[in-house]
């Protein structure tokens, strides 16, 4: 049986990816195992104190929408300016067509932010 060229040139992925997963499970494992291990008696260590005033209610609670519409905002913006850089690079290779594409990608990227400006997504309270 001879070698498959194609699955030798994956060979290094998959020795990646079974390095990532040995790694993934095997620290949560360790870190189980090894770490420190909080006694019963120790609640007050539990406790927060950086204000030391006693704790009301959760301290988890729930974050308003807003932030995660302002993320993904953000991220929208990163993706935008991710793909100008490398247009303005290759503008002059391009041409009309390439100034033509571009336009549409930024009278749609403007008319959505008209749209989430509209909506009241930018403002804050």
């Amino acid at each position: 049986m001879e070698n498959n060229p194609i699955l030798i040139e994956y060979l290094p992925i998959a020795v990646l990816i079974g390095i990532a997963l040995f790694f993934a499970i095997l620290l949560p494992v360790l870190s189980l195992n090894l770490g420190p291990k909080p006694k019963e008696n120790a609640r007050s260590k539990l406790i927060p104190y950086e204000s030391g005033i006693v704790a009301i209610g959760e301290a988890q609670r729930r974050l308003p929408v807003k932030f995660y519409r302002i993320a993904v905002l953000f991220i929208l913006f990163d993706v935008d300016i991710i793909l100008l850089v490398p247009w303005a690079v290759t503008f002059r290779q391009m041409g009309l067509y390439g100034l033509a594409v571009m336009g549409v990608f930024m009278v749609l990227f403007i008319l959505g932010d008209v749209w989430v400006w509209k909506k009241g997504i930018l403002e804050w309270e």
